[in-house]
């Protein structure tokens, strides 16, 4: 009796068996098939957190880009304006050290002597200047 209820169960297991599909080789392939599902549903997923991980990077960037745009027009600095002493002492130092130079037999002596006696003669005159605009 045991061995008939053995050999029926045995029966029954290859007939079960060999109810599936299989290729040449002996491989179920349905097994094959969603284990291939299964692996491109892993890849896709894998893919959409990637995917939002790229959005979130864009948006963090660009809000980011908004506050350095915003923070750098607020600390554009005003260039501050010559006055007019400083402007003809400059002028007053290039004419009077061209001028000394020409004019002196020593060039280097009379370009220093004529610039500082035209940054001087300059410096006054910007600053007469100067005074009357106020």
């Amino acid at each position: 009796m045991k061995n008939i209820i053995m050999i029926i169960a045995t029966v029954g297991v290859l007939c079960l068996s060999s109810c599936k599909n299989t290729d040449k080789q002996g491989v179920i392939v349905d097994d094959a098939k969603q284990v291939t599902i299964d692996s491109m549903k892993q890849v896709a997923e894998k893919q959409r957190i990637i995917d939002s991980m790229k959005m979130v990077s864009v948006t963090t960037t660009t809000i980011q880009k908004e506050v350095v745009v915003v923070h750098d027009q607020a600390a554009a600095p005003k260039r501050k304006k010559w006055s007019g002493a400083a402007k003809g002492a400059v002028i007053g130092a290039g004419v009077g050290a061209v001028t000394g130079a020409i004019v002196s037999e020593k060039k280097g002596e009379g370009a220093l002597i004529g610039g500082l006696a035209g940054a001087a003669v300059g410096a006054g005159t910007g600053a007469v200047i100067d005074g009357k605009k106020k």
